[in-house]
């Protein structure tokens, strides 16, 4: 008996994701090398010695919260947005662009606190390990803080809705990644201070 063979081509979809989404996972793959890159140098340079020893400021505690609270108003107007529930998505965003703004605000008094301490940017590196980490945490902060704004005066154009939610997607998906990177870099320096 012959058996007759057959290919079936099988046509598989192929994994598609928005370009922009893409360049913004691309840029958090960048951001995490980047941190990365300095928390090791942190560890490697505290092993040397001639290390400044000091108390973190305590607003990083009230600040790490206000990044969980805007995280969770976020993710509130993200559901908000699913929902075409555009009242609660511009009141969910509004909130969480104020606690950004709390946030970038709280971690201005933490350098004023860190002056008060005598901590500085140059002179030892344990203090200019601290202004790096949270300089380059705020400047990206500011930036999705901008991003959060955008999004907003689109929700006043009615570009945000349950089928509109590139945008939405997007600002969430940053939002929550830098408040993250926020309380992994809080938890490293209390852990290795």
């Amino acid at each position: 008996m012959e058996r007759e063979l057959k290919y079936v081509d099988m046509v598989e979809q192929p994994i598609s994701m928005h370009p922009k989404k893409f360049a913004l996972w691309l840029f958090m793959v960048t951001v995490v090398m980047v941190f990365a890159a300095l928390t090791s140098a942190y560890i490697v340079r505290q092993s040397e010695g001639n290390w400044l020893e000091y108390d973190l400021p305590e607003i990083f505690y009230f600040t790490s919260g206000l990044v969980i609270v805007s995280s969770f108003f976020l993710q509130w107007g993200y559901y908000s947005a699913k929902k075409d529930n555009l009242k609660s998505l511009r009141i969910a965003i509004s909130l969480s662009v104020l606690f950004g703004i709390a946030f970038l605000v709280g971690q201005w008094y933490s350098w004023v606190a860190l002056v008060d301490r005598e901590v500085f940017f140059v002179g030892n590196p344990a203090g200019s390990f601290l202004y790096v980490f949270t300089g380059l945490h705020a400047m990206h902060l500011i930036s999705g803080v901008i991003f959060l704004i955008i999004v907003l005066i689109s929700t006043f154009r009615y570009k945000v809705h349950s089928q509109s939610m590139n945008t939405m997607e997007m600002a969430t998906t940053y939002w929550h990644f830098l408040g993250g990177l926020w309380l992994y870099l809080f938890m490293f320096l209390l852990l290795n201070h």
